[in-house]
């Protein structure tokens, strides 16, 4: 394309004033400027638009013919630019949780940062830990709130609250009583865990480190309301985040046991593309989530 924007609008403003120095002033451009910008304009295409004299041009009868179409293609540049100004305040973000932190955290923090921030749109994604990784690590979101902790070279890695494992069984199993388990009653249990390669999971096989090939694993699910309803049912033990069972320990429905010296706390992260454009929005939510780290989003 041989002519730019300006040069159209030089046309016009000409043609619109027949005058080289009140269409300059239109366009807050100088004299000088104004008309090196037409006679480039027609020398690029070896016509003329005006019949010059002295004091005044004139459009001739091509420039006549042009005008029309040069106004309907300008207005319609400018209808473009509009439209990429409507979009240019709006921001969006795109935030990926890990299962637990999806179901139990990330639409409480949703609900206070939509009320600070209305003009940002918010996607959040749920999955579990590999899966958000591997999201940020392709660029499909913007934030990744994990359970475990993670290590790349691509990644920016913060820690963000505290979170504990619960084991957790049914009223009516015979160890709810227990309190404290022993390693016997651990290994003479049977167990409703979460699928391998979960961040739940490898926190459970790291703490029950020396066990582990002599557990009975009765079943192995990837969501935590399937691990809950089959400990309810007396199916065995259950090992999820203290965030997941906090309702069910409250209405009795569920009982926390104790393994002894076997710690199984943990932290919930914050991941970012180390190579990501920073955005706003997301400095603005990864402020919201320090700050209100240990409060659930409230």
């Amino acid at each position: 394309m041989k002519y730019t924007l300006r040069q159209l609008q030089v046309f016009l403003a000409v043609a619109r004033h027949q005058n080289i120095g009140l269409a300059a002033q239109e366009l807050n451009l100088s004299q000088s400027a104004c008309s090196t910008a037409l006679k480039e304009f027609e020398a690029r295409y070896k016509i003329q638009l005006f019949d010059r004299s002295a004091k005044r041009v004139r459009l001739n009868t091509l420039g006549s013919t042009l005008r029309p179409k040069a106004e309907q293609l300008l207005l319609q540049a400018q209808a473009f630019e509009n439209e990429l100004s409507q979009h240019e305040n709006k921001q969006e973000l795109r935030v990926g949780a890990s299962l637990t932190i999806g179901n139990y955290l990330a639409f409480n923090y949703l609900a206070k940062y939509s009320q600070l921030y209305p003009e940002v749109k918010v996607d959040i994604v749920v999955g579990s830990s590999p899966e958000i990784v591997e999201k940020v690590l392709n660029f499909e979101v913007d934030i990744g709130l994990i359970e475990a902790e993670f290590k790349h070279k691509e990644l920016e890695l913060q820690h963000w609250q505290p979170d504990n494992m619960l084991i957790f069984c049914s009223p009516q199993h015979p160890l709810a009583d227990k309190g404290i388990l022993k390693d016997k009653d651990i290994l003479n249990s049977s167990w409703i865990l979460r699928e391998p390669g979960s961040a739940h999971r490898q926190t459970f096989d790291k703490a029950m480190a020396g066990l582990l090939a002599k557990l009975t694993i009765r079943a192995e699910l990837t969501h935590n309301e399937a691990i809950k309803n089959a400990v309810k049912s007396g199916l065995g033990l259950g090992c999820l985040s203290e965030i997941a069972i906090a309702d069910e320990i409250k209405l009795g429905v569920l009982k926390v046991l104790k393994p002894n010296k076997r710690s199984m706390s943990r932290s919930f992260n914050i991941i970012k593309h180390r190579y990501a454009q920073a955005k706003v929005a997301g400095e603005q939510w990864l402020q919201l989530c320090l700050e209100t780290k240990g409060q659930n989003g409230r």
